[in-house]
């Protein structure tokens, strides 16, 4: 559903295979290295607009969520993510978000 004057949104939600953010940074700190320097040059091209990890995630593993301005730019950034590329994402979905703010 698209509301005349409220832009649509791509909101991509990953869950990684770690149990904590802790547990990357101990156990993949360069693909974190790689995952914030290609998450920084998606922003400066506009395609991404914010990015972060849930954190208190309890007994869940480590997921985050990206809000992209297209379908497409969403894809391409979990398909491009080096978690990913290095299977270390267990699932990802990409859902449709209305921006009531806008």
């Amino acid at each position: 559903m698209n509301i005349p004057n409220q832009p649509v949104y791509y909101a991509i939600f990953v869950t990684t295979t770690f149990a904590s953010f802790d547990e990357a940074q101990a156990k993949a700190p360069e693909k974190i290295a790689a995952h914030i320097a290609r998450s920084k040059e998606l922003r400066a091209r506009g395609t991404l607009l914010m990015s972060g990890a849930f954190l208190d995630q309890g007994q869940e593993a480590l997921s985050t969520m990206a809000i992209h301005t297209t379908y497409e730019a969403a894809e391409e950034y979990i398909k491009g993510d080096p978690f990913y590329l290095s299977g270390q994402v267990r699932s990802w979905h990409i859902r449709e978000w209305a921006n009531m703010f806008a």
